[in-house]
């Protein structure tokens, strides 16, 4: 495992939008990583400092430091994004890579269905559920998913309310640290959000399934880590997801939640060491 590496912050035009991405430096294959939402790529700086190789993580159009293109330029709904993020892994020259996902970083896994081959290693961490019989938590339920209410909800945030959230998804509230709130907020748009509504009012529980029919193709090796305390996405759908991917092994995370590697960092370097194989 390396030692701790200098990040690069870049952007790269891609269909005529800026992203921002943070990259290391390095050969062989590169590692791809993707985040989730509300938060951004600097979720994953732990990641980028350890591995070996080449690593990218990038924020997805509409969240972090990339653009925040109108609905009428970018379909940002999950297929929307999947497939951008297809043509942002030809717009970096990236041929076959590693992946990891978070959260809605699950829509890297959909693009890679289109190319299993590609992809030569692959880390799940509390990932959306591709599968019909999720059912949405009460914030996209009840907010993120409702016209009007998905507006209000995001016009009318505070970081106060950001805090307590983010807190209810650790296995123990004091391991959420401030920096995490703060990276969150400064890139939370004023305003309604569309790109995040878009996002999830596309995420019926039968489009859910459509787009992890593939899931069997990704022959790679796997590994799917899962904070058994996350209260969004139920311990259940990580040994779904295990159970999909046809090289995988699950890691059931006891005493941690939807973050799990910052619930217990020995996480983090399961992770790393999976990646780099």
């Amino acid at each position: 495992m390396g030692t701790a590496t200098r990040i690069e912050e870049s952007n790269l035009l891609v269909d005529g939008v800026r992203v921002f991405m943070r990259s290391t430096s390095g050969d062989g294959v590169p590692a791809v990583l993707v985040h989730g939402h509300p938060t951004q790529s600097e979720d994953w700086n732990p990641f980028l400092e350890r591995l070996e190789g080449p690593a990218i993580a990038l924020d997805l159009p509409g969240w972090g430091r990339t653009e925040r293109p109108r609905p009428e330029r970018l379909d940002t709904s999950m297929q929307g994004l999947a497939a951008f993020f297809g043509r942002f892994l030809d717009a970096a020259g990236i041929g076959e890579y590693r992946l990891a996902c978070h959260d809605w970083g699950v829509i890297s896994l959909i693009a890679a269905q289109a190319e299993p081959e590609r992809v030569r290693r692959l880390v799940v961490l509390n990932a959306v559920p591709l599968f019909a019989e999720y059912r949405w938590h009460w914030i996209a339920r009840y907010g993120w998913r409702r016209r009007v209410l998905g507006e209000l909800f995001n016009l009318f945030a505070t970081k106060p309310a950001l805090r307590v959230l983010s807190r209810q998804a650790s296995a123990a509230p004091d391991r959420i640290s401030p920096e995490l709130i703060e990276q969150a907020w400064s890139t939370w748009p004023r305003g309604t959000w569309p790109q995040a509504l878009a996002l999830y009012r596309s995420a019926h529980p039968p489009a859910l399934a459509a787009a992890g029919a593939g899931l069997g193709r990704l022959a790679s090796p796997a590994l799917v880590i899962w904070g058994r305390e996350d209260p969004y996405l139920p311990a259940s759908f990580g040994r779904r997801y295990a159970e999909a991917l046809p090289n995988a092994e699950l890691v059931d995370a006891a005493g941690a939640g939807h973050w799990p590697w910052i619930d217990r960092p020995d996480l983090l370097e399961v992770a790393v060491s999976f990646l780099d194989g």
